[in-house]
C-alpha cells in the first residue's frame, strides 16, 4: 500500500520549491515530468507562508494548515512582501487596491479608518483579521494597521465562518504580522513627501544566541506629517516587538507585541450641499482631532507530537482608546458650525486553538482539524453635541452605550486526498452571549447559535490547473446598536463558488477565475440618505465573477492584473430600497501594476512601477438616484538599487512612489453622502539593509 502522508508531506515540500503540484501527481508520468527554472524563494518568517516575489507560493489561510495556494478550493489573493516594498503602501486599503473584489476609496479623502468592501460587503467592522484572529471594531474604536509592520496581506474570498468563525459575508482580510527571522536582517529607512511628510523605520531581526532557538524582531515607526486638508494631520508612533523560542524543530512559541498612538482629523469631509461637493473643507481647524491609542500583546504556539498530531494555539488581548473631536460647517452664509465628541474604549480577547491530524484510510490521506475559539469584546461608547468651544458650550458625552459580547465555538475540518481529488468537508457551530445597555432603552441580554458549513472539491488535472467548486457560510455577531437603540441582529450569509486556478508550469506565475453568488441576511450597512448616520439590516444578493495574475520573471518583471465584476440587488432594506442595487461598489473594477528592474548593462539596478486602477460606475445610494461616474487612478514608482554598480553601497535602495500621479479628484458618493477622491500624494523614500 502506498504511504499517502508521505507523499502529502513530499508534495508540500515539493511546492514550496516551487515544483508544482502537477510534477508530484501520480497521474503525471515520470517521462512527461517538467523541469522547472530555479528560483529563489522568499519566506519572511517561519509562520507558515511562503512568497516568491508577487507570487503566493503556499501558505496557512483557508486551510490552517500548510497547503499550495492552488489546492485551496476558494478564491485567494495575497499582497506579497514585494508588492508591499514595491509600492509602499501608507495604509491598509492602499496596499489592496490592487486585489480584484476589493473597492476602495468609496468614502473618499478618509485616513481614519481602514475602511473598503470586500465583493460588495464591508470589511471594517467584521472582515478584519491579524494573524489569524478576528480583529475586533467598534462603531469608533476601529484598530489601525501600520503597514510597514506586515510582511504580507492574505485575502480569503467569501463566507469562511467554519474556520474562522465570525467574519464578512464578503470574506476576510488577514494582516500577517512581522515576526521573527532565523537569519539577522536589519533595516532603516527615512521617508519625505507631500504635505511636510517625515518618517523613520527600522526593522530588526535575527537570532538572540548562538544556538539559534531564540529569536527577536523589534519594528517601529515614527511619523510626522500633515494631509492634503489642514486641520488633519497624519502622525504615527508605532513600535512592534516580538520574540520567538523555537527549543526544538517540533515546537515554537512567538510572543507577539505592540503598541501604536496615532492622531488624525476627526472630520476629513469637504463641504456637500447637497448638489456637489465644493472645495471648502468641512472641520474648523480648532476643533478637529482624532487621537488613538491601541496595543496587542499575544502569542503563536504550535508543537507537532509526531508523524501524525499537532497542536496549534493563537491568543491575543487588545485594548484601544479613542477621542475624536470633530467640527463641520452647519451653514455657509454666514459661517456656521457645529461641533461634536466621541469617545470609544474597547477591550477584547480572542483565542483560537485545534489539533491537527494527518492520517491515511485506505486510499484516502486526511488532514483533519478539530478546535476550539472563543471571542470576548467589551466597549463603551460615549456621545455629546454642542458647539465651538470659542463659542462657549463645547461638547460634553452626554449618551452612553456600553456592550459585552461573548462568542464560543467549536469546529471541525477534514480535507482528504483521493489520487488527484481534494475534498473538503467542515462545519462549526457558535453560540452568542451579549449584553446591551444604551440611554435610549432598558438593558438587553441577547442569545443566538448557529452551525455553519463548509463543503469543496478541487481536482488536479495533468495540465496544471485545477479547478474547483465550493460552497461556505457564516454566521457573525455585530458589534455595536441600530438607531433605535437595540443591538443588531447576527449576519448570516452562504455561497457558491465556482473557479479554477492554474500554476503556470516553467514560469513563477498564478492565474485565477472565479464566479459566485453570495446570499446576505441581516446585514449592518449604513445610510446618510437622512442628514443622519445610522445603522440599519439588509438582506441582499451578489453574483460576481473574479479574474486574476500575478508573476515575478527571473528577468526582472513582476506584475499582478485582475478584473472583478460585481452585481449587489438589495432583497429586503429601509424605506423600500428592495430591488435596487447596492451603492458603493461598482459594478466592473480593473487594475494592473507591473515592476521591471534593470538587470545588466548600465542601467543596472534602476527600475519603476506604473499602476491603473479603473472603477467603473456604482450608484451613490440605495435608492439609485445618485450615480457614480466612473473613474481612473495612476500610480507609479521609481527605484534605483545602489550596489547593482557599487558594492560599498550594498544593501541601499532609493525610491520614490506617487499614488494618483495625475491628481484625479472626482465627486464620489456613498450612503447618500458625497466626497472628494484623495488627491496626489509623493512619497521620496532610503532604504538601507545592513
Amino acid at each position: 500500500m502506498p504511504d499517502h502522508t508521505s507523499r502529502r508531506t513530499s508534495q508540500r515540500l515539493a511546492t514550496a520549491a516551487l515544483v508544482l503540484p502537477l510534477a508530484a501527481s501520480p497521474a503525471f508520468a515520470q517521462d512527461q515530468a517538467i523541469v522547472l527554472d530555479t528560483i529563489d524563494v522568499q519566506a519572511q518568517s517561519n509562520q507558515g507562508l511562503v512568497q516568491d516575489g508577487y507570487v503566493p507560493i503556499s501558505g496557512r489561510i483557508g486551510a490552517k494548515s500548510e497547503t499550495p495556494i492552488v489546492d485551496i478550493p476558494q478564491s485567494i489573493s495575497i499582497v506579497t512582501q514585494k508588492q508591499l516594498e514595491d509600492l509602499n503602501p501608507q495604509a491598509v486599503d492602499q496596499a489592496v487596491s490592487y486585489v480584484p473584489g476589493v473597492t476602495t476609496g468609496a468614502f473618499g479623502f478618509q485616513p481614519r479608518f481602514d475602511a473598503f468592501y470586500l465583493r460588495g460587503f464591508s470589511v471594517t467592522y467584521n472582515g478584519l483579521y491579524r494573524d489569524g484572529l478576528r480583529q475586533f471594531a467598534s462603531p469608533n474604536g476601529q484598530f489601525r494597521s501600520e503597514t510597514y509592520g506586515l510582511e504580507a496581506i492574505e485575502v480569503l474570498k467569501g463566507p469562511s465562518g467554519t474556520l474562522y468563525g465570525a467574519s464578512s459575508p464578503g470574506g476576510i482580510v488577514n494582516l500577517v504580522t512581522k515576526k521573527p527571522t532565523e537569519q539577522p536582517f536589519r533595516e532603516v529607512m527615512v521617508e519625505g513627501g507631500t504635505y511636510d511628510r517625515i518618517q523613520g523605520n527600522m526593522d530588526l531581526s535575527g537570532p538572540l544566541n548562538d544556538e539559534g532557538t531564540v529569536l527577536y524582531r523589534l519594528t517601529g515607526v515614527l511619523r510626522d506629517s500633515g494631509t492634503e486638508m489642514d486641520a488633519v494631520p497624519d502622525d504615527r508612533v508605532y513600535i512592534a516587538p516580538a520574540i520567538t523560542f523555537k527549543p526544538t524543530d517540533d515546537t515554537t512559541l512567538t510572543v507577539l507585541g505592540e503598541y501604536m498612538n496615532a492622531s488624525t482629523g476627526g472630520s476629513t469631509f469637504y463641504y456637500f450641499d447637497g448638489t456637489e461637493v465644493l472645495d471648502i473643507p468641512e472641520p474648523d481647524p480648532s476643533y478637529n482631532e482624532f487621537s488613538q491609542d491601541q496595543w496587542r500583546v499575544g502569542y503563536e504556539f504550535e508543537h507537532r507530537f509526531n508523524e501524525t498530531f499537532s497542536v496549534f494555539s493563537n491568543s491575543r488581548y487588545a485594548a484601544v482608546d479613542v477621542n475624536e473631536e470633530y467640527s463641520g460647517i452647519a451653514t455657509l452664509t454666514p459661517r456656521t458650525h457645529y461641533a461634536g465628541l466621541a469617545q470609544d474604549n474597547m477591550n477584547t480577547f480572542v483565542t483560537d486553538n485545534f489539533l491537527k491530524a494527518e492520517f491515511d484510510t485506505g486510499i484516502a490521506s486526511h488532514t483533519f482539524l478539530v478546535g476550539a475559539a472563543y471571542n470576548w469584546v467589551d466597549y463603551d461608547n460615549y456621545l455629546g453635541y454642542g458647539t465651538l468651544p470659542r463659542d462657549g458650550a463645547p461638547p460634553v458625552a452626554t449618551w452612553n452605550e456600553s456592550q459585552t459580547q461573548q462568542q464560543f465555538g467549536i469546529y471541525a475540518n477534514d480535507e482528504i486526498e483521493i489520487d488527484n481529488f481534494i475534498i473538503n468537508l467542515g462545519t462549526r457551530y457558535d453560540w452568542l452571549h451579549a449584553d446591551t445597555d444604551t440611554a435610549a432603552a432598558a438593558p438587553v441580554e441577547q442569545n443566538d447559535e448557529e452551525w455553519t458549513y463548509r463543503a469543496a472539491l478541487s481536482y488536479r488535472t495533468p495540465w496544471g490547473l485545477v479547478p474547483y467548486v465550493s460552497y461556505g457560510t457564516t454566521f457573525t455577531p455585530n458589534v455595536g446598536t441600530l438607531i433605535t437603540g437595540a443591538p443588531a441582529k447576527p449576519t448570516s450569509a452562504t455561497q457558491v463558488e465556482g473557479g479554477v486556478k492554474y500554476a503556470i508550469p516553467g514560469y513563477n506565475a498564478l492565474v485565477t477565475a472565479s464566479v459566485y453568488q453570495i446570499d446576505m441576511t441581516d446585514g449592518v450597512v449604513f445610510d446618510a440618505s437622512t442628514g443622519i448616520n445610522e445603522q440599519v439590516q439588509q438582506d441582499m444578493l451578489n453574483t460576481g465573477f473574479e479574474i486574476e495574475a500575478v508573476a515575478s520573471l527571473t528577468q526582472g518583471l513582476s506584475l499582478t492584473a485582475s478584473y472583478g465584476y460585481n452585481n449587489i440587488e438589495i432583497q429586503e432594506g429601509a424605506r423600500d430600497t428592495e430591488g435596487n442595487k447596492l451603492n458603493g461598489v461598482p459594478f466592473h473594477q480593473a487594475a494592473i501594476f507591473a515592476d521591471y528592474t534593470f538587470q545588466k548593462g548600465f542601467a543596472a539596478g534602476l527600475g519603476g512601477g506604473l499602476g491603473v486602477r479603473y472603477l467603473g460606475e456604482s450608484y451613490g445610494d440605495d435608492y439609485n438616484i445618485i450615480k457614480n461616474d466612473a473613474r481612473t487612478f495612476v500610480d507609479a514608482a521609481l527605484h534605483y538599487d545602489f550596489d547593482y554598480r557599487t558594492p560599498k553601497l550594498e544593501g541601499v535602495r532609493l525610491q520614490v512612489n506617487a499614488t494618483n500621479l495625475f491628481d484625479e479628484r472626482g465627486t464620489i458618493c456613498a450612503d447618500g453622502y458625497c466626497y472628494k477622491d484623495p488627491g496626489r500624494t509623493i512619497i521620496g523614500s532610503l532604504r538601507y539593509r545592513f
